[in-house]
């Protein structure tokens, strides 16, 4: 596999990137450069259940595991991973690393390597109409948990356990106006570290009608304006101390309305 070369055309994001690192040393900064589409205006509604504080074992298996999406507030406080997953933290200790980047369609069937600080500087650039998802490219998954192991080590997952099913760990960065179209798998949990994230979501009978190669940004903006009331999405953004659990075979896409830094507990099914 080899290194993805630096994009020249896009080296003005790098610019903004450096300058955000010297200009802003708080803890949970990840700077976004201004698009020509403002994200957060394509909607802002919520309609998935959301619970303040601890949830039980016994309520979540009873309630959502296996039947229902939920977002957790403040269930968890991951402080000290927040402060290591700042942008100027994160490129100090993780930005020489190579990591594997994933082409932002359903299947993410297209792989590229590049170095972290390279995927920050010159390709986590707003997002806008004219892409194609199986040409934009985006870190999520496919982590090196050997090189990964000590950052890992500071989060803490979600209290929940569902039987026949073992927790595998994901991390991931990305710019603004990207995401991933509709898709499924097995159980998650997903908390944004920093940033924005919104979810659209539909129940394993209700598949969406979507292009697997168009993008999530495409589909907001030139579907989801016609959709009857029965074929709208239970959706909802998720900010810093939120958890989103998706139940297993829940079609799902994101949009990330900032830059956005995140971490994902998959439940794996055991065979």
């Amino acid at each position: 596999m080899s290194i993805l070369p630096v994009k020249p055309s896009l080296q003005s994001y790098s610019d903004y990137y450096g300058r955000a690192t010297e200009d802003h040393r708080d803890h949970e900064y990840w700077y976004t450069p201004k698009g020509l589409i403002d994200y957060s205006k394509l909607t802002g509604k919520c309609n998935i259940e959301i619970r303040n504080g601890f949830v039980d074992q016994e309520e979540f298996l009873r309630r959502y595991a296996y039947r229902r999406p939920v977002i957790l507030r403040k269930a968890m406080i991951n402080e000290a991973l927040r402060n290591l997953t700042s942008q100027a933290s994160l490129l100090s200790t993780h930005g020489t690393k190579v990591i594997r980047l994933s082409s932002a369609n359903t299947y993410s069937y297209k792989k590229l390597d590049t170095t972290l600080i390279n995927y920050v500087n010159n390709y986590m650039k707003p997002q806008d109409l004219r892409g194609k998802a199986k040409d934009t490219y985006y870190f999520f998954g496919d982590n090196n948990h050997d090189e990964w192991k000590a950052l890992f080590s500071y989060y803490s997952t979600p209290p929940y356990k569902i039987p026949g099913f073992t927790p595998i760990l994901s991390f991931g960065i990305a710019g603004p106006g990207s995401g991933v179209p509709f898709h499924y798998h097995g159980p998650v949990f997903a908390e944004t570290l920093h940033g924005k994230k919104h979810w659209l979501l539909y129940p394993p009978n209700r598949k969406p009608k979507f292009n697997p190669n168009q993008t999530s940004l495409q589909w907001l903006t030139c579907e989801y304006k016609n959709l009857k009331i029965n074929e709208q999405p239970f959706e909802c953004s998720i900010q810093p101390d939120e958890i989103i659990y998706i139940p297993d075979g829940w079609w799902h896409a994101t949009l990330n309305m900032e830059t956005t830094v995140f971490i994902s507990t998959f439940l794996s099914g055991q065979f």
